[in-house]
């Protein structure tokens, strides 16, 4: 445990970040999992209206992923490698 109030902080500062960090992961990983679920719906329908439910889906992956890489929640490399796929 702790001995001064400096080390106190830095707990309370990484527990923070921890969580924040965990936000932003799962919400990332939740999304791609309802891109992909609803990307086998598109492809049996072919609904115009499902393909917008992707886009908008895919937009809202990409932006999470750019913010969680500028405030550095994520690594770039990888990133730029999903982002040009």
């Amino acid at each position: 445990m702790a001995n001064n109030k400096s080390a106190k902080k830095r707990i309370g500062i990484n527990e923070r970040n921890r969580l924040r960090n965990r936000y932003y992961k799962s919400s990332v990983r939740t999304l791609i999992k309802m891109f992909f679920q609803d990307l086998e719906i598109y492809k049996t329908s072919q609904n115009p209206e499902d393909k917008e439910k992707l886009k908008k889906i895919l937009s809202s992956i990409y932006s999470l992923m750019d913010k969680g890489t500028k405030k550095i929640y994520f690594i770039k490399a990888p990133l730029q490698e999903k982002n040009q796929n």
